[in-house]
């Protein structure tokens, strides 16, 4: 959510501004701005695209060498212009912000009692003001950025600007990612790395609690005492073609198709190597061996890919399992397990609720933290004693896809080598899975040939305001990720439920304008699926059936059937995972909705 990017050097940043908040789109925003120092604070702000901000900032000839940019998506306050970041405190102090000051009224009913006036509705305003009021007194802003963080409750970003400072940067953060690039004279502040690809690789990431100052020659960092500390400067593996659309027509669909290199790439050590613990980080061996649970911790998409992974867990590795919301284990009571092992997952590595989850779990006792992450050194990662990377590159459009697959492949390796710690793993059990596994990638580019079938589908799905998901067993989890996609990006209202649960409740919505989606493949499940279907045909309802090639259906009035590669045993939740990513576009495009950048949503959620 949000998106910062801030620049000092020695040419024009504005241009570097504007193409670091277009790399931050995907993240989802409603309203965007830039200011620049040039004679005094100069600032352009819009509702809407970056695209109609940019515009305005070349009919004003917006130009400067130390700047600050933000796209927004409200929390505090509407969608207006007042409301768009930068905010402004007494044309001398200008601030962006990611995140939410919990206690900004009773910091707004103090600054307003000291003769502060607000402009805006949001929290940040108060930032802004309180950076003013301690530089007014010091003249320092690093000093007066410091004693205004100690100022706010909350999860916060930031970067300031000072008119009276007009080679000077500062930034802090705690609970939101912030990094730092660094140039060749000229330095930058950004919440994603993709803001400043384009002119560095070389970024640090700050610590939780970290305040830095940036000139165009030097870049300081304090921690959270203030006490001056060094952080490890990564070259980014970021591609810049992977932030370009290409031939495709959304990013969702460059990244549906780009699942088979994603999965190669994620599996590729294990396929190569066999399994072992040491993937998982050097002291995996040993944390495995001792474990005797899983707890796993994730939000949305990631929280669906454990919810699959609990069944290999459990059929494969005999290990018990607990999947929970992070959201919701945050703030439940719990019975900490000190040989439990827990499991989160995030594509972000900075999602809010789950890295505060996995510190709860850290306050409540549990030694044993694995992190399956898509963003290398991020805040989750780096707060957890194991980590496995995937390798789905960047995913740009705000329905995950390729994140979601290669979290399945993380976590399918990962009860693999579970089951190989606990001796529950035979020579020909792990050869057959390996093999599975080679064969995956494959899989999943048989299922993406089922494309014009699908965009059949989609015209139906296109008018339709309701839909019906179904599935069982581990592949339950597929059909709630089939509706959550097709209601993230086509806004038409989908549940998904166990396909034995329908005569207790959901059946009661299924009509002839209900299309009902079932996942069916051919395990040891289907006759009981079968059973289900015929319930919803009794009803009038209309079935669309994804079925494996060796399932044995057939069309006929009011079934549908579209048959994926032949089953492919445990590993057939990812493969089914993709049609209903591409039912979900497709009728998404037909409805005319911005597929990349759903209302509402944002790519990585950094609020509570």
């Amino acid at each position: 959510m949000c998106g910062i990017v801030g620049a000092v050097a020695n040419r024009n940043v504005v241009p570097i501004l504007i193409e670091g908040l277009k790399r931050l789109e995907y993240r989802g925003y409603d309203s965007a701005g830039v200011a620049v120092l040039n004679g005094g604070i100069r600032r352009v702000r819009r509702v809407g695209r970056v695209a109609e901000m940019e515009g305005a900032a070349r009919t004003e000839g917006l130009n400067g060498l130390l700047g600050i940019g933000h796209t927004r998506w409200a929390t505090h306050g509407g969608v207006t212009e007042p409301n768009a970041h930068p905010h402004v405190s007494h044309d001398e102090i200008a601030v962006v912000h990611n995140g939410i000051i919990e206690n900004h009224d009773a910091q707004r009913e103090r600054l307003e009692k000291l003769g502060y006036g607000f402009e805006s509705q949001t929290d940040t305003e108060v930032i802004a003001h309180l950076v003013h009021y301690y530089f007014s007194q010091s003249g320092n802003l690093l000093q007066a950025t410091r004693q205004a963080v100690r100022d706010l409750v909350g999860a916060y970003a930031i970067a300031v600007v000072s008119l009276k400072s007009p080679d000077l940067m500062t930034c802090a953060r705690v609970g939101c990612p912030l990094l730092i690039g660094l140039g060749e004279n000229e330095n930058f502040v950004a919440s994603d790395v993709s803001a400043v690809i384009s002119a560095t690789r070389r970024v640090m990431y700050l610590e939780e609690g970290d305040v830095a100052e940036l000139t165009r020659s030097a870049v300081r960092v304090y921690d959270r005492d203030g006490a001056p500390v060094e952080r490890e400067v990564h070259e980014s593996d970021l591609s810049l073609a992977s932030l370009e659309l290409g031939p495709y027509g959304h990013f969702m669909q460059k990244e549906i198709y780009e699942q088979p290199q994603a999965l190669s790439d994620t599996i590729e050590a294990v396929v190569t190597l066999g399994v072992d613990a040491a993937l998982f980080g050097r002291e995996a061996a040993s944390v495995f061996r001792d474990v005797e649970g899983v707890q796993i911790i994730a939000c949305g998409t990631s929280y669906y890919a454990g919810s699959v992974a609990r069944y290999w867990l459990e059929s494969i590795a005999k290990i018990p399992c607990t999947v929970d919301i992070a959201s919701e284990y945050r703030y439940r009571d719990t019975v900490p397990n000190p040989r439990q092992l827990i499991v989160t997952i995030s594509q972000s590595g900075e999602t809010l609720d789950t890295m505060e989850a996995l510190k709860r779990a850290k306050e409540l006792g549990h030694p044993h933290q694995l992190a399956i992450c898509n963003v290398r050194e991020s805040a989750i990662p780096r707060a957890s004693r194991l980590v496995f990377y995937t390798r789905a590159g960047a995913e740009i459009g705000v329905a995950s896809t390729k994140a979601f697959t290669t979290q399945l492949a993380a976590l399918f390796v990962l009860t693999l080598a579970l089951a190989k710690a606990k001796g529950r793993l035979s020579d020909a059990a792990e050869a057959a899975h390996l093999d599975a596994l080679r064969h995956l990638p494959g899989s999943v580019q048989h299922a993406l040939n089922l494309e014009p079938q699908i965009k059949l589908w989609a015209e139906r799905f296109a008018p339709k305001e309701h839909a019906l998901f179904l599935g069982r067993g581990v592949h339950y989890p597929i059909a709630l990720e089939g509706a959550l996609k097709l209601k993230e990006i086509s806004y038409i209202h989908a549940e998904a439920y166990p396909a034995g649960e329908l005569k207790h409740g959901p059946l009661a919505l299924v009509d002839a304008n209900m299309p009902v989606v079932v996942i069916a493949p051919n395990d040891s499940l289907l006759e009981k699926v079968k059973s289900n279907m015929q319930e919803v045909r009794a009803r009038g309802g209309e079935l669309y059936v994804f079925a494996d090639l060796d399932s044995h259906f057939s069309e006929s009035a009011g079934v549908h059937v579209i048959r994926t590669p032949r089953h492919v045993g445990v590993l057939s939740p990812v493969v089914h995972a993709i049609p209903v990513q591409l039912l979900a576009y497709h009728t998404a495009v037909m409805r005319g909705t911005d597929v990349d950048k759903p209302r509402n949503l944002a790519k990585s959620v950094t609020v509570e």
